[in-house]
């Protein structure tokens, strides 16, 4: 019995350290709408900070300051980079906040290095309490009861303070509450640097039970969205009961299954989604959607098509008048823009946001390595069984997916693709694990570079052009129809699921076309293929490219994959490409595409 009640405080300890990152996020979202990606990075510098000033005026000193300095960074996030994106679509805010995790994480490795840091112990705390004849550290005591402090201290804050009662109007009704004349850039500065401080809080009282290292932001923000979407987005409450839930499963489910605890928590997200589409004590969003029209899809004009002639041309003869790098780096860019422009049809013509495309891209990826390398298949036969796995796996995630919107559809198709991670890392005798599959290569007719960069040009070529045409025709309207307002597109017959179900099908499948193509490209295939990496990657090329631009993808995966060939050759290339990012997400809200086509109306106007 003392064994087990051990096991429940150790699991409550990780529940206070996930929950004061998640409580800041979901502060954040609750009043602004936000979906902070560099919330992970707060609480990376927060850690860094609290080593850095523990390592001179004590841990306990160090933990406010941690807390101050990471509040301060997100004060200034928001006033340098989110303010101007309030209006703009939240998927520009998700990659914008990106660019900032690329900046913070060469700012940390410029000031703290790349070594992994080892801080102290809390000072008073390093002993163990015996509890049923079971050693209990006292730091995970203290940390329970900073969980439990902070989840009071939010409670009385939002119950009992004008603050509070601005923060639940901003929630409920922001639009009326500027009408009363309060300031809302006030409330969202102070909420950021609530928000901001108590993940750099987090971070800092993580530094004396594990070392500090700069891949922390990444692994933490997946752990705090999956936290927040499970309580349901907004709910500091549901954060809470979310995080012990998990932290729960997770320091029992390894004594039984250890396996498992590398994604118990995105299963337990997508049964939740699916039971309760808002998580668990999350509301459903306020006030019916208003009528609009539904407008034509946006067509390439006069210069797209020439500039769309000009690029298949120079596609055409690139082997002929460029070097064999050029080559390889341009299969690369077929291969992305393929991928990116099944994700642009789901998104920007269907209206569903994906943060889990990579699912799609690794199916069909390690499909056809499986089909190629275990049941010896020619690579025709392979590449042809690439995108049908793919779309069979998008039409399993589809059925459940299609009863969702926002922000928990794009959570439930990440916890699709965090699930088949899993399985490609562990399920090492099919998939070899970390090892990976290897020695896939091209067949004898297309071995040479020239030869598979011709392959992949027309098969992308067809599949983009494929895609365009639909999402051009009846099947793209009424596509359109059920993004743009799916109760009137239900009252005029559509089918809304069917239709958006068809939409991630055909996603799935240009995706898993993608991912056969990049196999046999590489001549192996390892379980990054489908890690959150590959859909974030997927997610910044189609809106730097433009959501709504017909050639979004295509820009967006040229101009993602030169960039990060060429600045990877330098010392902090991250920084440089996230400012890039955070550029084109203020500077055009409608992507590359979408400027080069207001620029290019604009001098039509004035030449008329």
């Amino acid at each position: 019995m003392g064994f087990f009640v051990a096991q429940f405080l150790t699991g409550l300890a990780s529940a206070s350290s996930l929950f004061l990152v998640a409580a800041g996020l979901s502060i954040i979202f609750g009043v602004t709408r936000v979906v902070n990606f560099a919330h992970g990075s707060l609480y990376m510098i927060g850690a860094f900070i609290a080593y850095s000033v523990a390592s001179r005026f004590g841990f306990w000193i160090a933990v406010p300051v941690a807390a101050v300095g990471a509040g301060a960074l997100g004060w200034v996030m928001e006033r340098t980079v989110l303010r101007h994106l309030y209006k703009a679509p939240e998927l520009f805010q998700l990659v914008a906040t990106f660019g900032l995790v690329l900046i913070i994480q060469d700012a940390a490795l410029w000031l703290w290095g790349p070594t992994d840091l080892l801080g102290p112990r809390a000072p008073g705390l390093s002993g163990a309490i015996h509890i049923l004849d079971e050693p209990i550290p006292t730091y995970d005591l203290f940390l329970i009861a900073v969980g439990l402090a902070v989840l009071g201290g939010v409670w009385w804050m939002f119950a009992r303070t004008r603050f509070g009662v601005l923060v639940r109007a901003a929630t409920e009704d922001r639009e009326m509450l500027q009408a009363l004349g309060v300031r809302p850039d006030r409330l969202f500065q102070v909420t950021f640097f609530i928000g901001a401080a108590l993940a750099g809080l987090g971070g800092a009282l993580e530094v004396p039970r594990q070392t500090v290292t700069l891949s922390m932001d990444l692994t933490i923000i997946a752990e705090a969205f999956v936290v927040v979407v499970i309580g349901g987005m907004g709910s500091v409450l549901g954060a809470f009961l979310a995080a012990v839930l998990i932290a729960e499963l997770n320091a029992f489910g390894i004594l039984i299954f250890p396996e498992i605890t590398l994604v118990i928590a995105f299963v337990v997200m997508a049964v939740v989604l699916i039971v309760r589409p808002y998580g668990l004590l999350g509301k459903a969003p306020q006030g019916a959607h208003a009528a609009v029209e539904i407008q034509a899809p946006a067509k390439l004009g006069k210069y797209g098509r020439i500039g769309g002639g000009l690029l298949l041309v120079g596609l055409l003869i690139l082997p002929l008048v460029g070097s064999e790098f050029a080559v390889v780096l341009m299969t690369d860019v077929l291969i992305f823009a393929l991928m990116a422009a099944g994700l642009h049809f789901m998104m920007g013509t269907g209206g569903l946001i994906s943060f889990g495309h990579a699912a799609f891209f690794g199916l069909g990826a390690y499909g056809a390595a499986l089909l190629s390398s275990k049941l010896g298949f020619s690579m025709w036969l392979a590449l042809a069984g690439a995108p049908v796995i793919a779309a069979i796996g998008a039409a399993l995630i589809g059925l459940f997916a299609v009863r969702l919107s926002g922000v928990y559809l794009a959570m439930l198709t990440l916890a699709g693709a965090q699930i088949l991670w899993s399985l490609g890392v562990q399920w090492q005798d099919l998939t070899g694990g970390d090892d990976g599959i290897l020695g896939i290569w091209p067949a004898d007719s297309v071995t040479g570079t020239t030869a598979f960069y011709y392959l992949c040009f027309g098969l992308s070529v067809i599949a983009i052009a494929a895609m365009m045409a639909a999402a051009g025709g009846r099947f793209g309207l009424l596509l359109r129809a059920t993004r743009d307002n799916a109760p009137r597109a239900r009252a005029l017959g559509i089918n809304v699921g069917k239709r958006r179900w068809a939409a991630i099908v055909i996603a799935g499948m240009a995706a898993g076309l993608a991912g056969g193509l990049y196999v046999f490209s590489k001549g192996s295939v390892f379980p990054s293929t489908l890690a959150i990496p590959r859909s974030v990657d997927a997610l910044v090329m189609v809106l730097l490219g433009g959501l709504h631009a017909p050639a979004g993808p295509i820009i967006g995966a040229g101009v993602f994959t030169l960039l990060e060939d060429s600045l990877s050759r330098l010392d902090y290339w991250r920084a440089l490409l996230g400012a890039f990012i955070v550029a084109i997400a203020i500077s055009a809200p409608g992507g590359i595409g979408g400027a080069l086509s207001n620029w290019v109306s604009r001098a039509q106007r004035q030449r008329s």
